[in-house]
């Protein structure tokens, strides 16, 4: 649901936007909201003017691999990237109580190869250093074993008391925010997703049993009251749970609600919470309603944003060269510059694509994965970008040309939606994504 004047005057900020979406959605309102999670700066200033312009809240998250203490792979630290995401929403002309930051995959993944004691440490301090930023909505993920951790993985006591741990450490962070900060939103579970997307093919995915989710949700409450984490855990508003949606380099699995029947009648009258469905990247639209409807009404979406900025990318590239035959000197080369970049650093998309060379190049380039979103902040390829876009605002290509590589974007510059620009081009191909997402969530028809 858009956020209109008369709502605003009672949703005074996005926290309270957000917990009456999933109100709404309990009372069986086909209302639900998405999540951003991508540290990309096209695909950031489109979902912020896509905020804009259908009077929604921005809602980004970060994952502790992008962004975390140490600068992840974006080399931003939390405070650098809530002030960024900050900036981008007021220049888009979002005011701060309409933009929702969230912490992804809070926990030890990025440290999982050390010792349990030794990745917690450092996940504590992310937390923290996500709620001094202003990070509102955290994902409490500590599933994943560690280095010392038995190889079988972990008992849902282990990952519900380490949540509960990294729990504390936020609630104890939120007390040196400003009097009258929103409060903390949690997201908890035990069966997450893989970050980034399946590493292996797969035939079939399971979706969570009702009775997974009511042995996490005791471990969960147990390890919160432990803690003495009673009210933090009222403000719990969802479980991560697999709805049997997912994707790998070349497949994708589509919702299908005949076999989630169960999991949607498992949810609890307290905490008043939903699902929140991660890799939902690539659905049908029909496919992501459905799952509104059912009661995953946190969207979690990233890969196919980048997925989408590659193709609008390339496209150009594609008209680029046509533009420029005579004058290759002067092209920019993108997509050769992009796996030049992958050869050189494989350490990203090793372990997720197979095969020989040919189908490797395919997949460094095409895959759904989308392991090349890791290389776009390099120096050398936001040059190459940047050279693209110069490029063609020198040589405006014919709408002809326009037509053969981005059919989507000269419909829209025909009916005089959009203008001509390499950038707006970019921005509305990922915003063909969205929103889908935003029509899903009854942001916009």
């Amino acid at each position: 649901m858009s956020i209109d004047s008369n709502a605003s005057a009672h949703l005074h900020d996005a926290v309270a936007h957000l917990q009456d979406i999933v109100r709404r959605n309990r009372s069986s309102d086909a209302v639900g909201v998405y999540a951003v999670c991508s540290a990309h700066p096209e695909v950031i200033t489109a979902a912020a003017h896509e905020a804009r312009e259908y009077h929604s809240v921005l809602h980004i998250e970060s994952t502790s691999s992008q962004v975390n203490q140490f600068g992840g792979y974006t080399g931003q630290m939390p405070e650098q990237f809530a002030g960024f995401v900050r900036a981008v929403a007021s220049n888009a002309g979002l005011s701060n109580d309409r933009v929702l930051l969230g912490g992804d995959h809070l926990g030890p993944f990025p440290w999982r190869r050390e010792s349990a004691a030794l990745a917690m440490d450092k996940a504590h301090a992310l937390v923290r250093a996500c709620v001094l930023a202003g990070y509102q909505k955290i994902h409490l993920d500590a599933s994943m074993p560690c280095g010392d951790d038995a190889k079988t993985g972990l008992d849902e006591r282990t990952v519900a008391d380490r949540a509960a741990a990294l729990c504390e450490t936020a609630e104890n962070a939120f007390r040196e925010l400003p009097p009258k900060s929103p409060p903390l939103l949690y997201v908890v579970g035990t069966e997450v997703p893989a970050p980034g997307g399946e590493s292996h093919p797969e035939e079939s995915i399971s979706v969570t049993t009702a009775g997974h989710v009511h042995s996490t949700l005791d471990a969960f409450k147990r390890a919160f009251e432990k803690r003495r984490l009673g009210p933090a855990w009222e403000r719990v508003i969802g479980l991560v749970v697999q709805p049997g949606v997912e994707f790998g380099d070349s497949n994708v699995f589509d919702y299908d609600r005949r076999k989630t029947k169960a999991l949607i009648a498992a949810l609890p009258a307290s905490p008043l919470l939903v699902y929140e469905a991660h890799s939902t990247d690539y659905q049908l639209c029909s496919s992501l309603k459905q799952l509104v409807e059912d009661h995953f009404a946190i969207l979690k979406v990233g890969p196919e944003l980048t997925f989408a900025f590659r193709e609008a990318v390339f496209a150009l590239a594609g008209i680029e060269h046509e533009m420029l035959r005579a004058k290759a000197a002067r092209a920019s080369n993108v997509p050769e510059a992009l796996e030049a970049a992958m050869l050189r650093n494989p350490s990203y998309w090793r372990d997720y694509y197979h095969g020989d060379e040919d189908q490797l190049h395919i997949s460094r380039l095409y895959s759904y994965s989308d392991r090349c979103r890791y290389y776009w902040h390099e120096p050398e390829l936001k040059a190459r970008v940047n050279q693209l876009i110069e490029n063609l605002n020198a040589s405006p290509p014919p709408l002809s040309l326009v037509r053969q590589y981005l059919p989507l974007e000269y419909e829209a510059i025909r009916a005089g939606d959009l203008h001509a620009f390499p950038s707006e081009i970019i921005r509305h191909h990922i915003r063909t994504v969205l929103c889908k997402y935003a029509a899903a969530c009854g942001e916009r028809p």
